[in-house]
This record gives structure tokens, C-alpha cells and sequence, in this order.
């Protein structure tokens, strides 16, 4: 936990730097902000491990500066305030909370909330960008497929049917489950848009390369087997 980055928003000089002090004293990096715009442009430039960010703020408010870093960013958020009502509360945890603690608080509960949350955030495991079965390879950073070392030309449209396949291998897809998630909910066209991209896959892929990945499970859909 240490040498971790946290911002502190808070418009009570003296509380943000009895926090800071405390935080220092633990071993984090720790930077202040008293006004709601300038920590919402803080948290948006700054690359910080969590925000302690109080609710009643001068330009923005906590739930506010919350709700608009939320739309570009899972950095996690502790809420602060002397509000304790249960509706508050609330507010906050929807609007993107990672937490809240109402004041006044002891510095020792405060401390122990940072690194749960920490350590939270620290045990959520991220998605894999690279996925690999018997030879052929998607790569997300690159945005290549290759078999065997060989680069696949695929559409952008392939490369997401090919990519939801890849991440659920081994397990049977619907027609629906695929639409849903290449086409997206709101696709209007016809189911058969499936097949058709199954058969494009299979020229490129399967046929090509004389190796079977995507099997046709009949009265459900698609699997693409590790086997």
C-alpha cells in the first residue's frame, strides 16, 4: 500500500491537511484540492491510486465531481461528509462510491477504509487482452489474429464475433448471445447476420488453416472448442 497516490478533495483547509499529514505518516503521496472543479480536474489529470472526496464542496459538489469522474474512470472513491442520513448515503454509493464515512470520523477508521478499498481494487482481476487456442492467437493491444504466426486478415466486425468466441471457449453461444453482444441490443436486422459471419470466420480460419475451431451446436448456436 505504500507510495500509493491519493487525493484528498476537501474545502476545510485545516481537515484536508490533517488528513494529509496522517496519510503521509502511513507512507502514501498525497495531494489537496479545496474546491469542486479544481479536484474533478485534478482527478481527471492526475493518475491516483484513490480519492477522498468530501460532499459539500464550493463550484461542484462531491456527488457531482463523483458522478462525472465515474463516466471516465473506476478509480476508487471514498465519500466524506458530515451527512449521515440514510438517503445520502445512498446517493452517493449509486452515484459511484467506492465507500463513505460521515464526520466526524477516527483517523483510524479512515486509515483502515483506505486500505480495504485498496486492497479491493488490487484483487479485482482485469480481463485478458490476449487470448490463445491451439495456434491461433488474439492479440486486444495489437488488434491482430494470427495462426501459427500467420497474420489473419479480419474485419473489424470478424475480430469482435472471433474476439466473444475466444473469451467463452468451450462454451455453447446462442445466435441471441452473439447478436447481443457483436450487433449490440439495439441490432434490428435479422439473426441469420450470425451464421453469415460464422461462415466468414470458418472460410478464413477453420477451412484455411484444415483445423476445426468453431463447431455448430445444433439448437443453440456456436462454440469455439480448446480441445
Amino acid at each position: 500500500m505504500k507510495g500509493q497516490r491519493i487525493l484528498v478533495v476537501e474545502d476545510e483547509v485545516k481537515i484536508a491537511r490533517f488528513i494529509e499529514l496522517e496519510l503521509k505518516y502511513e507512507g502514501y503521496i498525497v495531494e489537496q484540492a479545496h474546491d469542486g472543479r479544481t479536484g474533478l480536474e485534478k482527478a481527471l489529470d492526475g493518475n491516483y491510486d484513490l480519492i477522498l472526496l468530501d460532499v459539500m464542496l464550493p463550484g461542484l459538489n462531491g456527488m457531482e465531481v463523483c458522478r462525472r469522474i465515474r463516466q471516465v474512470s473506476e478509480i476508487p472513491i471514498i465519500m466524506l461528509t458530515a451527512k449521515d442520513e440514510t438517503m445520502d448515503i445512498v446517493m452517493g454509493l449509486d452515484t459511484g462510491a467506492d465507500d463513505y464515512i460521515t464526520k466526524p470520523f477516527a483517523i483510524e477508521e479512515l486509515l483502515a477504509r483506505i486500505r480495504v478499498t485498496l486492497k479491493r481494487k488490487n484483487s479485482i482481476v482485469k480481463p485478458s487482452k490476449f487470448f490463445s487456442v491451439r495456434g491461433l492467437e488474439l492479440d486486444l493491444n495489437k488488434h491482430v489474429v494470427n495462426y501459427n504466426g500467420e497474420e489473419i486478415d479480419l474485419t473489424k466486425t470478424e475480430f469482435d464475433l472471433l474476439k466473444y468466441l475466444m473469451e467463452n471457449q468451450n462454451i455453447a453461444l446462442t445466435r441471441e448471445q452473439i447478436l447481443d453482444k457483436v450487433w449490440g441490443f439495439d441490432y434490428m436486422g435479422d439473426t441469420n447476420i450470425v451464421d453469415v459471419y460464422i461462415r466468414y470466420l470458418r472460410t478464413k480460419i477453420d477451412n484455411k488453416y484444415n483445423e476445426k475451431f468453431i463447431y455448430t451446436i445444433r439448437g443453440v448456436g456456436y462454440l469455439l472448442k480448446n480441445e
